[in-house]
């Protein structure tokens, strides 16, 4: 019969001596393989991320959004092995950062991790290098159509190590300061949401405003409404990883964070959608999309403390917060093309408030482990004091310090942020990449004192091997 898992015996930092020992007996399959599952679930959500920002973006700029997404995998998955989990998650962290006790993964096997006991290091720090990948993926979204490939790469690794690192530690490392004060985050509100919202306002005000911001140049809709459904629904599959494989166990808690996670999601879709009814009275698919993004930003700091029907009010108030504040751009006169803050920035906040108010001690303790003294449902008024504490602090770090990263890699020579005016006309795809997120090779235009011309360029991509390429119908409408 047998006797998985057993009581670790605390041999050694990698779990024992594997060629002796069977490393295996100190977990369960089950929670394993649940973990591993989620990790492929939040590796989806990154192309996900790509896709939805791609739809919303021009055409000329489409496939530049899917590269970021990509390449923030590949960056941030070789940094978080070269130091970026030892910084964020090793057994001997302060306060504010960890060591680099792990750093290249060394010493990371089959001993208890520090996010629980059900779990290896190795797999939870596979688990966790998702995480801090699709955070950077969220957060460059800001580049959008005007951004240089190169210098954001070089932001992204000195990004994930400067800010990223030790959010994440302070956060959920217990030895971290909002851990110990008493902080609630489940799955990510201040260190993915608030975070990556955040960072996309420093580099969208960094890099400053397109080109014809403000004017009737920029009045256009998504290009492809299809690439926003197909990046949605990436997402919201992938959030049951994101959300529910928090539980790092395959438990009663995680399967509550599928049920909230769900449920927010799919109130928040509808809010939004009846919000943008009342003003154009047309059923926008888009609008649903964006709802149910933010409904699932709202419920992810929540996940694992809330009740379905506390799900329900996160959907409800985390769209309207978001719908309403895409305004907020316009008040501060920063170009965000892709309202990543309106969207994660202040979903993460409200995510974060709405715990403090309704996280209850007996949906975390579904995991038969955890104790927690709650939010207010619980009378624990303090907590949404905690949680401001940690929302307010992990805006401010990665609002300024990314503004501080920025303007000094900018300062290099050779990693200006922003593509020259000519480039930006050109479209990121033909300037940076060479490649087109589509079949053909569009011909840009533009309005020239009211009348449609060929822009400069327009020339070398207006037709392919099969011969010229009319302008879409949108393009005649601008």
């Amino acid at each position: 019969m047998s006797t998985y898992p057993v009581a670790y015996n605390g041999t050694g930092v990698n779990g024992g001596d594997s060629l002796r020992e069977d490393l295996n007996i100190y977990y369960s399959s089950g929670d394993i393989a649940w973990v591993i599952t989620s990790t492929a679930l939040v590796l989806l959500m990154i192309p996900g991320v790509g896709f939805f920002y791609s739809g919303l973006a021009r055409r000329k700029s489409a496939l530049s959004l899917i590269w970021l997404s990509l390449m923030s995998i590949g960056v941030v998955s070789f940094q978080w092995f070269f130091w970026g989990y030892s910084l964020a998650f090793s057994h001997t962290a302060g306060k504010y950062i960890g060591n680099l006790d792990n750093f290249g993964f060394k010493g990371v096997l089959g001993a208890p991790s520090v996010g629980s006991t059900k779990v290896p290091d190795l797999l939870f720090a596979v688990f966790q290098g998702m995480f801090a990948a699709i955070t950077v993926a969220l957060a460059v979204g800001a580049v959008a159509e005007r951004g240089r490939m190169l210098p954001c790469m070089v932001f992204v690794f000195i990004w994930s190590t400067i800010i990223y690192d030790p959010v994440a530690c302070w956060t959920w490392n217990a030895s971290g300061w909002v851990f110990q004060l008493g902080g609630l985050d489940f799955a990510g509100g201040t260190p993915v949401h608030i975070v990556s919202g955040t960072t996309a306002l420093a580099y969208s005000l960094m890099l400053g405003k397109r080109r014809g911001h403000g004017t009737h140049e920029l009045n256009y809709r998504p290009h492809n409404v299809t690439h926003v459904v197909i990046g949605t629904v990436f997402l919201w599959v992938g959030w049951f990883g994101f959300n529910a494989g928090s539980a790092l166990s395959a438990n009663l808690r995680a399967v509550m964070a599928a049920v909230v996670t769900n449920l927010a999601a799919s109130v928040g879709g509808v809010t939004w959608c009846l919000l943008d009814y009342r003003l154009e009275r047309k059923w926008s698919t888009v609008g649903f999309c964006s709802g149910v993004i933010s409904g699932l930003v709202a419920i992810t700091p929540g996940s694992g403390f809330v009740t379905p029907w506390a799900a329900f009010i996160f959907g409800v108030v985390g769209a309207a917060a978001c719908n309403f504040a895409t305004k907020v751009k316009y008040l501060i006169r920063v170009d965000d093309a892709l309202d990543i803050f309106a969207v994660h920035g202040i979903g993460g906040l409200v995510g974060n408030l709405l715990t403090g108010l309704f996280a209850a001690d007996y949906i975390a303790h579904l995991d038969g482990s955890t104790e927690i003294d709650g939010g207010w449902i619980n009378h624990n008024y303090i907590q949404l004091g905690y949680q401001l504490a940690d929302s307010v602090t992990g805006m401010a770090y990665s609002f300024f310090g990314s503004c501080i990263i920025l303007f000094i890699i900018n300062m290099i020579p050779g990693l200006s942020l922003r593509v020259p005016e000519e480039d930006e006309v050109l479209g990121i795809d033909d300037a940076e990449i060479g490649e087109f997120a589509y079949d053909y090779v569009e011909l840009t235009r533009d309005v020239i004192n009211g009348t449609t011309e060929p822009m400069d360029g327009a020339s070398k991509r207006s037709t392919t091997p099969t011969g010229p390429v009319e302008p879409s119908p949108a393009e005649l409408k601008a």
